[in-house]
């Protein structure tokens, strides 16, 4: 079974408040196994115009990506970081030949 990812590309807009989500998001993401793999270090655009951050969570699957993402305790966290950022954000299944 293949892993599956949250990819996002975020612009942070309130520093302090974007704060409080990563304090937020640390309970869900340790209860749905989430492992950063990026978290907002240095890039390069080389196409297109990416947001200034870009941050990439493995899963050991896609419905525990999702499950992570629906559940309440990071609904709740992601109530925080909608008025601290604004982000794309995809769930994706890897590829698993």
């Amino acid at each position: 079974m293949p892993k599956a990812y949250w990819v996002a590309n975020a612009t942070v807009t309130d520093p302090d408040a974007y704060q409080k989500y990563r304090e937020a998001n640390a309970a869900p993401f340790a209860k749905y196994g989430a492992r950063f793999l990026v978290r907002g270090g240095d890039q390069t655009a080389v196409e297109g115009q990416p947001a200034p951050r870009t941050v990439v969570i493995e899963f050991k699957d896609l419905a525990t990506a999702q499950a992570c993402y629906n559940s309440p305790e990071y609904q709740s966290a992601k109530a925080i970081r909608d008025g601290a950022a604004t982000a794309n954000m995809v769930i994706v299944e890897g590829y698993d030949p």
